[in-house]
């Protein structure tokens, strides 16, 4: 059974131009989309700068109002409550955002800013301070200082304890390692991973990163233009990839074999990411697609099994061996 479900969610943002700011249509920042998240499982979400990722995101986590679609967490759709119903559902769902200095009150210590969740519910801390920097790699006299004090590694940690400090069920992480040196990233993943394995954690894990994804994610869903265009698990996405977008962006992922890397096939997109503001007929990538037809230009593809635990989106889907 599925710990997140979202059925064909999505989020429109007005455009205005002008100084009498009318209306000059709307932008499909996120189109139809589905996913789920089951217990204890990471599912990746990856794709094109612009494509969605963070508003998902943040529609997930009702920082904004989804336009249509649901989000069913423990039993609850979220897109029906309101900020009074939702604060105590906020105790099993938090968010790890991408730059951890904006997202941390430059004003307060990191004692202030780890219990300020606890406050917000109106709930007594669930454990000392000194111990949910413990469980991140962080020491005690770290709770008396400011963020500015911290290397951005730091910073990271200090943000996931505060998301932790609840005991949540799932934990967003929206780009959590991309801000950061290479040797961090790998700390802050291997962090993830042990507390995921400590406490039973669920994760959305959104990423442009492919490589940080195949490290810590269960299964991958793939963003093009607003849309999941592929899902599958780990293994067979990256041993088996059925859109043409997807083996798209696995191609560009260097391999550390310098003979492999040289020898194998690099798929090119031709032309530009379109405008949401204005996006393709029928199937969003066939402007770039080599496979596209007529009938990509004016039928839509829906996600569909073509393989046990596979789904795509595609009329012409590359068939697992």
């Amino acid at each position: 059974m599925s710990l997140l479900n979202v059925r064909n969610l999505g989020k429109r943002y007005p455009v205005r131009h002008g100084l009498t700011r009318r209306l000059a249509g709307h932008v499909a920042a996120v189109d139809g989309v589905s996913l789920s998240v089951g217990p204890g499982e990471t599912l990746g979400l990856v794709g094109e700068s612009g494509c969605g990722k963070s508003t998902v995101a943040k529609l997930i986590t009702r920082l904004e109002r989804p336009t249509s679609g649901s989000i069913h967490f423990a039993g609850r759709d979220l897109a029906e409550l309101d900020e009074t119903a939702l604060r105590p559902v906020r105790r099993e769902l938090q968010m790890v955002f991408q730059d951890p200095f904006s997202s941390l009150n430059p004003r307060q210590t990191v004692r202030r800013i780890l219990t300020a969740p606890a406050r917000y519910q109106g709930l007594e801390p669930q454990e000392p301070v000194e111990d949910l920097l413990a469980r991140v790699g962080l020491r005690p006299e770290h709770a008396d200082r400011h963020p500015h004090e911290f290397s951005g590694g730091q910073a990271q940690r200090i943000g996931i304890a505060r998301a932790l400090a609840l005991r949540p069920k799932l934990v967003v992480c929206d780009e959590p390692v991309s801000a950061l040196d290479v040797s961090v990233q790998a700390q802050i993943l291997n962090l993830l991973k042990d507390l995921q394995d400590e406490h039973g954690l669920s994760y959305l894990f959104i990423a442009h990163d492919l490589g940080a994804v195949r490290q810590i994610s269960t299964r991958i869903a793939v963003m093009y233009l607003g849309s999941v265009v592929e899902t599958a698990d780990r293994d067979t996405l990256f041993a088996h990839p059925a859109h043409p977008y997807t083996r798209a962006l696995l191609s560009a992922v260097p391999l550390p074999d310098p003979d492999a890397e040289r020898d194998r096939e690099r798929i090119v997109l031709r032309g530009d990411l379109p405008s949401p503001l204005n996006p393709p007929t029928g199937c969003r990538f066939r402007t770039r697609c080599p496979k596209a037809d007529d009938r990509c230009a004016t039928d839509r593809p829906d996600l569909r099994t073509i393989a046990p635990g596979q789904q795509v989106a595609c009329h012409y889907p590359e068939r697992t061996p």
